[in-house]
């Protein structure tokens, strides 16, 4: 009895706490939150066009991401928390990965560019816990597709009214749309992210005429930006959301999907380690994904010079002789794995890999938890899943994990922390149709 009076006592104590601060400044706080949201969306979700924002300056994207989710910080402090977090082993395996991350930059060169993504790690994924235990997740999602719009219609007028800076004139890309950005891949995911979001609030009430202006607007830039990779992520978007709200069992197949991606993701690194492939071959087929598995192979090649902690934290690329050495041998490099399950393995090694598995395991373990005591709202379910599954099948050509201040990086990681809520009492209004 005394310690239900302790609990008792203690909510009580939070309310009156919370009461004392004043509504006013709740409110205040979630739009500033809101705000902050889709400012960041703006800054963070790709490199600007050098004639747009020249490329010395881009470091101030970085910075503007970075102190939205400062001030998200500090005003979460100011809203009462809506989802309990549980430490439980899927939140702990979950801490222990990024954890590994932003200390492996003690390995490294120890550069002031690693420190600074270091630091920027951390601060972000805190904000992924501050951002999703206050605010709801359809709040989230009206912001971040706002600031998603913003940036696709900024792309369709400059690809239409300044084709020398909207339509890609190199001769590999030449006509295809690349808007406000140096690579027509970075429009082509952004506007499949889009239409993933505009495809939810329709699910969930929005408008005809919103919807249609957002998923023709997304659709068309995918089009037009002719990224085969973005065109696999915008159908399977709408047919995650459509069937997972359909059928509960088709919701339990695709929370499963994230380990399997990371069990395959696996055997292709195994692949090109124990081959030495630089290219992937089926019979008489070589397939090297626009050049990709150049970098894969190359990147994999070093593993045994860190293979249990990894290089660290941008401490791979940063290191003149292996940047050197693939740019003489191709005539190009690039400082990036385009892939994200490449970046975890050569970044934080054979530990890392095996923490970041196990926390995809553990979460896929937690979803069909929640489905099955019907703890979660169902919508909110198959919007987590499907943005999940969506991030790990990018992952695979493009490197998304380990970002620092990337967006839909870090809301990724506010799903999981998501996922670790306090499992409430069965209510058949949160996941109604469940046979």
């Amino acid at each position: 009895m005394a310690s239900l009076h302790t609990v008792a006592d203690s909510e009580a104590y939070d309310s009156a706490i919370w009461k004392a601060r004043g509504v006013g400044v709740e409110t205040l706080a979630r739009i500033v939150i809101r705000m902050s949201i889709t400012v960041n969306v703006i800054a963070s979700m790709g490199v600007f066009n050098p004639a747009l924002l020249r490329a010395e300056w881009s470091y101030l994207q970085q910075a503007v991401a970075l102190l939205m989710w400062i001030l998200l910080i500090y005003a979460s402090a100011f809203v009462r928390p809506r989802v309990r977090v549980q430490c439980n082993p899927d939140l702990i395996a979950l801490v222990a990965f990024y954890a590994l991350a932003v200390v492996s930059v003690l390995w490294t060169s120890l550069a002031g560019a690693a420190f600074m993504k270091s630091a920027a790690l951390a601060v972000t994924t805190f904000g992924a816990y501050c951002l999703i235990t206050r605010i709801d997740i359809d709040e989230i999602v009206g912001s971040t597709a706002l600031g998603l719009f913003i940036l696709v219609a900024a792309s369709a007028l400059c690809a239409v009214f300044v084709p020398e800076i909207g339509v890609d004139q190199s001769w590999m890309h030449k006509g295809q749309w690349q808007g406000i950005y140096e690579s027509k891949q970075t429009l082509g995911f952004i506007s499949a992210y889009l239409m993933f979001f505009a495809c939810y609030r329709k699910m969930t009430g929005q408008g005809w005429i919103a919807f249609l202006a957002m998923f023709l607007l997304a659709s068309t830039c995918v089009i037009a930006s002719e990224s085969r990779g973005a065109g696999a992520v915008a159908v399977a978007a709408g047919a995650l959301l459509f069937t997972s709200m359909w059928s509960i069992r088709c919701m339990r197949v695709y929370a499963v999907l994230p380990f399997i991606m990371c069990l395959l993701a696996a055997l292709l690194i195994l692949y090109f380690y124990v081959t030495g492939y630089d290219s992937i071959h089926l019979g008489e087929t070589t397939i090297n994904l626009t050049e990709r598995t150049f970098i894969w192979q190359y990147a994999i090649s070093h593993f045994d010079d860190a293979p249990l902690l990894g290089f660290g934290i941008n401490g791979f690329w940063t290191r003149p002789s292996i940047y050197d050495y693939f740019n003489q041998n191709h005539g190009w490099v690039l400082d990036n794995y385009h892939s994200g399950y490449i970046a975890v393995a050569i970044e934080t090694g054979f530990l890392g890999y095996v923490l970041f598995v196990a926390s995809v395991y553990l979460f896929s373990e937690k979803v069909l938890y929640l489905i099955a005591t019907r703890s979660i709202d169902r919508r909110h379910c198959a919007l987590i899943i499907g943005f999940v599954v969506l991030s790990f099948q990018s992952n695979f050509t493009e490197t998304m994990f380990l970002r620092s201040t990337m967006f839909t990086s870090v809301l990724l990681v506010a799903f999981f922390f998501a996922v670790c809520r306090l499992v409430q009492q069965a209510s058949p209004a949160m996941m109604e149709h469940a046979g």
